[in-house]
């Protein structure tokens, strides 16, 4: 008996024409694996076009398994293209998988985690970092007292999943002092900082990891609540994330999600202008695959991940929250990126541009105004994972 199968399982999903290796995957023998490679062989003869080797998760495999796979797959029939789908997050993988694909014409490797995050690039200029730790203060107002009422209780097991800079892991274990806090992401910049940050303020306790949101390795059942913020609006395909939220989880736990709908951003004076420029920004995010309109749909999308007890609320950052001048700051990062970037990135013409921006200019006059209104709208919205 293999005495890695228990760290091991393979899997195969015909609808995908997928077949998912996950785990340690280190026999002594070659025969100790003969009925994951029967697997390999007997999915792939029943594909056609394109067949996918999914080894995102697969933290381990040793010299034995590797040649037995490789002699496997190089004898799969030639008009059948084979791509094997690995993940940054483990550096080994590509590298290793890509020796393999070039034994055969009929294989090609893809990093899936390149494809799968299409508005990464603008946010990981290390200058927008002091923009997201604004707008984590101007949320955190609301949200230190809405996240009792979605379920977060002192000393809970936390997992903080696409945590950016860490900021508001920090927070929660200052404010609630979890038992353990898990912090994720996918940015090797944002981590970098939260860790320098952490390591300056004597911040030991929050565990900050590289990992792939699609794809964690993090095990099954394991966390009393789960956060996943302003995140799963800049993913093309938000259900494999929310997979993944409820598959750590631990039965009777809680994911609570926050999201936006930036076409209701407003503000007075000039009303018209401002709500111009953010019906074009939800145009704009959807162009590259992203949904800044998320936030009304959460309930909607946590029905349809599987939780029950959904519970949802909105609330308004606004230019009145504390100082405007951060709200101020905030919106012109805000035109910095999405006109002087996105937008650019999309081939939009001067002109429209010029518009655009205006409507940024703008929302920040009405923030600085002493008789105007800015407002952000937010939506938080929480689940529990069935027992």
């Amino acid at each position: 008996m293999n005495p890695n199968a228990s760290q091991f399982a393979a899997s195969f999903d015909p609808t995908n024409q997928e077949v998912a290796l996950v785990g340690k995957l280190r026999p002594q023998s070659s025969a100790q694996i003969k009925d994951v490679l029967r697997l390999v062989v007997e999915s792939f003869g029943r594909c056609d076009g394109v067949a996918y080797l999914n080894v995102k998760r697969l933290t381990q495999i040793n010299v034995t398994a590797f040649e037995a796979l490789r002699t496997c797959l190089v004898s799969v029939r030639a008009e059948l293209r084979i791509v094997i789908v690995t993940s940054s997050v483990i550096s080994w993988s590509t590298r290793l998988f890509q020796t393999l694909a070039e034994t055969g014409q009929n294989l090609a490797v893809e990093v899936y985690d390149s494809a799968f995050y299409p508005g990464q690039d603008f946010v990981e200029d290390e200058s927008f970092i002091p923009i997201l730790r604004t707008q984590t203060k101007m949320t955190w107002r609301h949200e230190r007292h809405m996240l009792p009422r979605h379920g977060l209780e002192t000393g809970a097991k936390i997992a903080d999943i696409c945590c950016g800079i860490g900021d508001f892991a920090a927070l929660v274990h200052k404010e609630f002092a979890p038992a353990r806090i898990v912090a994720l992401d996918h940015s090797k910049r944002s981590l970098e900082y939260a860790r320098r940050v952490a390591k300056e303020f004597g911040l030991t306790e929050v565990e900050y990891v590289y990992g792939d949101a699609s794809q964690m390795l993090l095990a099954d059942d394991q966390f009393d609540f789960v956060t996943c913020r302003h995140s799963l609006q800049i993913f093309d395909r938000p259900e494999i994330l929310l997979r993944e939220l409820y598959r750590i989880c631990r039965p009777g736990g809680r994911v609570y999600i926050t999201n936006e709908k930036n076409s209701h951003c407003l503000g007075e004076p000039h009303a018209e202008s401002i709500a111009w420029t953010y019906a074009e920004v939800a145009k704009l995010f959807a162009h590259f695959d992203m949904d800044v309109e998320m936030g009304p749909k959460s309930r909607r999308l946590l029905t349809e991940a599987g939780f029950e007890d959904i519970k949802v609320e909105s609330f308004m950052v606004t230019n009145m929250d504390g100082d405007p001048q951060d709200f101020a700051d905030v919106i012109e990062a805000w035109e910095n990126v999405y006109a002087g970037e996105m937008a650019v990135r999309r081939g939009d013409t001067p002109e429209f541009i010029r518009r655009f921006r205006q409507g940024f200019v703008d929302h920040r006059t009405a923030a600085l105004h002493p008789k105007g209104y800015a407002g952000w709208p937010i939506w938080a919205a929480s689940a529990r994972k069935p027992h």
